[in-house]
């Protein structure tokens, strides 16, 4: 360990995520702990399906295969490893991990931390709780090289290895929630070094480097990167990971709920951005816990309309789809249409003279989604509009799932740190103190800009948003980048005027939040994406573009900003 400081980098934001980065983290400086994030709501999901086909499985394969190239050589520089992708299967894992280890002849000290699943409900597919950071630490104590657990919130990657290296007491929330902020803009991997972030062309982002956090003992945290990484960390980019997926000012977490109210980001040197300021308070009585389901059959059939008549094109074939399902007696139970109006007057190409309709069905039976709806599209090839075709042949249909979030007694889980030499080490579930989840009062405004000269212009010209999902609900988070302009988002980007911006908001209860130390407002649109991702009820079913729309459209912004 690096004396008073703890050195945490990350090398996985999703299952899926770049496979090379372990081995980047590991030979691009110095390094105390490397955290990976493999889990999230769609990902139980995904492992159920595959236990369901083996039960040996339920892990992310992925970090085995990464292990195999990198086991030795964190080994050799000492970097100790934490990752959650032991998914539904952590011990299952963490046995495959100790066979890799014999086989690779590295002494890697190997532990789990497992506890985190429930007893299924009816209907369900996965049921977990989300674990503080406790049982990492435990581990780590007892000496482990690599512990692997299954449902964990994502900052006790780094509340854990933290409260480890510091000796932090249960109860010392501020340090903590330093911690949980830290681990929060860790868990989304290149999202805190410039990924995905709405002023891109700021910065070279083609191969942006992942991040890491130097630790204090006073939770106090500087986020950084490897020198010669690509991407950037400065305060814009590590302001748009912290609105994202988060909701209120107080951020909830098993261990501790931090008040994201009172971040401090201050610019600390080229890609350093100190984060400090945060105070802690206790965490709630309860605990969150993800169920997911199979909800049923989905299929899906985009209809190419091109060149003139588009509107015409779209509803000749709604209807005729339509009547087809009316004929046969089979309407799926839930059919929704969109036309979007990809398409160009006097175009170039055919591709940019083509609008797409887009067919989605959903029903419990998958027969109802099959045959009825390929029959229904297929069989209007020569009988409908002129240049009908689709962007793939439909297929028969496939299996979709539903998440729900619920909340559990801490004694509801069986929390254990399964150490090196196989001891089980139980997890206390009660924490010193809990305090129940309440909305804090909206913080004083700033004063409003003084009236002057307006240009209809996007709104993307003078405030940043990144957008996310939380289940059913999406998040936006908006921020300015100047002081002047935050005097004029906050008095303008009301909730309703947020719903007049973005209409497929009207209808749904939307609630804003206000950070002045972050210069932003984050919003809750509650119930914008249905069951959740995995139902993909929604064009994009993550929210994940949502900040960019609003971000496009037009509203009147002063000039003195532009």
């Amino acid at each position: 360990m690096s004396g008073g400081v703890l050195r945490v980098g990350n090398c996985s934001g999703f299952y899926g995520d770049r496979f090379t980065a372990v081995r980047e983290m590991l030979t691009g400086g110095p390094l105390d702990v490397l955290t990976g994030d493999y889990l999230a709501e769609l990902t139980m999901l995904i492992l159920g399906r595959d236990r369901l086909k083996d039960p040996s499985l339920g892990y992310a394969r992925t970090f085995l295969r990464q292990m195999e190239d990198t086991l030795g050589l964190a080994h050799e520089r000492g970097v100790r490893i934490v990752a959650n992708a032991g998914g539904l299967n952590p011990a299952g894992l963490a046995a495959h991990l100790r066979e890799l280890a014999e086989r690779l002849g590295v002494p890697a000290r190997i532990a789990h931390v497992e506890g985190d699943q429930l007893p299924l409900p009816g209907g369900a597919l996965t049921a977990n709780a989300y674990l503080g950071g406790a049982g990492i630490a435990a581990c780590l104590d007892a000496g482990a090289d690599l512990v692997v657990t299954g449902r964990v919130t994502d900052a006790a990657l780094v509340t854990g290895p933290a409260a480890a290296y510091f000796g932090w007491a249960p109860d010392a929330y501020d340090a903590l929630a330093g911690a949980v902020v830290a681990g929060h803009v860790l868990e989304c991997g290149t999202h805190a070094t410039g990924g995905n972030h709405p002023f891109f062309r700021r910065y070279d982002v083609r191969h942006p480097g992942f991040p890491l956090a130097e630790l204090h003992a006073d939770g106090s945290a500087v986020i950084t990167k490897h020198p010669g990484t690509g991407g950037a960390v400065d305060v814009s980019t590590v302001t748009a990971q912290l609105l994202y997926e988060t909701q209120g000012a107080r951020y909830a977490g098993p261990d501790v709920t931090a008040r994201l109210d009172t971040v401090r980001l201050t610019q600390d040197g080229p890609d350093r951005v100190r984060i400090d300021g945060v105070r802690g308070e206790a965490p709630p009585p309860t605990l969150k816990a993800g169920v997911t389901r199979l909800g049923g059959w989905r299929n899906e059939v985009v209809f190419v309309l091109t060149g003139l008549d588009v509107d015409a094109k779209a509803r000749l074939v709604r209807e005729q789809v339509e009547a087809a399902f009316a004929r046969g007696g089979a309407r799926p139970a839930d059919v929704r249409w969109e036309l979007a109006r990809t398409d160009r007057a006097d175009a170039g190409t055919e591709e940019t003279a083509s609008a797409l309709l887009r067919l989605v069905v959903r029903d419990p039976d998958p027969h109802a989604v099959g045959r009825a709806v390929t029959g229904a599209a297929v069989e209007l090839a020569l009988a409908s509009y002129p240049g009908f075709h689709v962007t793939a042949p439909p297929g028969r249909g496939d299996p979709y799932g539903v998440f729900q979030a619920v909340y559990v007694e801490p004694g509801a889980v069986t929390h254990t740190a399964v150490l090196p030499d196989g001891r089980r080490v139980p997890v206390p579930a009660s924490v010193p103190t809990t305090a129940p989840l309440r909305d804090v009062p909206e913080p004083p405004l700033p004063e409003p800009l003084p009236p002057g000269p307006a240009r209809r212009a996007p709104l993307g010209l003078v405030a940043g948003a990144r957008s996310g999902d939380k289940g059913g609900d999406a998040n936006i988070g908006v921020w300015a980048e100047s002081d002047a302009a935050w005097r004029w988002l906050a008095h303008t980007l009301t909730a309703d005027r947020l719903r007049d911006l973005l209409p497929e908001t009207r209808a749904l209860p939307v609630t804003r939040h206000v950070l002045p130390n972050l210069r932003a407002l984050n919003f809750t649109v509650t119930g914008l994406l249905g069951e959740g991702v995995a139902a993909r009820a929604r064009f994009d079913p993550q929210a994940k573009a949502l900040g960019e729309w609003l971000r496009a459209r037009h509203l009147d912004i002063p000039e003195a900003l532009l």
